[in-house]
């Protein structure tokens, strides 16, 4: 037997120290409580899990509806001939010769 890698000596160890401490009459109360403890720990975690896969399931459900309602359009991309043809030549802009009239 191998709980939390703790063997069958340490086990029992732990128990008579829990006894010598606790008291006979002290310690089933204390297992019980840390029963309930343990429990409502775990149906907290399976409580959190199952919100969790809930919410999943809605947002997936929600995505695969969108995809339907708007099918995804796919467009060729452009070849390089293709932009090349669609840019218009760059036009430099007219110099201008200022003159200066020397008096």
């Amino acid at each position: 037997m191998n709980v939390f890698g703790i063997g069958l000596p340490e086990m029992a160890l732990i128990m008579v120290v829990a006894l010598l401490i606790f008291g006979p009459k002290k310690l089933p109360e204390i297992g019980k409580s840390m029963g309930k403890a343990i429990r409502s720990f775990q149906d907290a975690s399976k409580e959190f899990e199952d919100e969790f896969k809930r919410e999943a399931e809605q947002i997936e459900t929600a995505v695969k509806t969108t995809a339907e309602i708007e099918p995804k359009q796919i467009t060729p991309a452009p070849s390089e001939a293709e932009n090349i043809a669609q840019t218009s030549p760059i036009q430099e802009p007219e110099s201008q010769v200022i003159t200066s009239e020397a008096n």
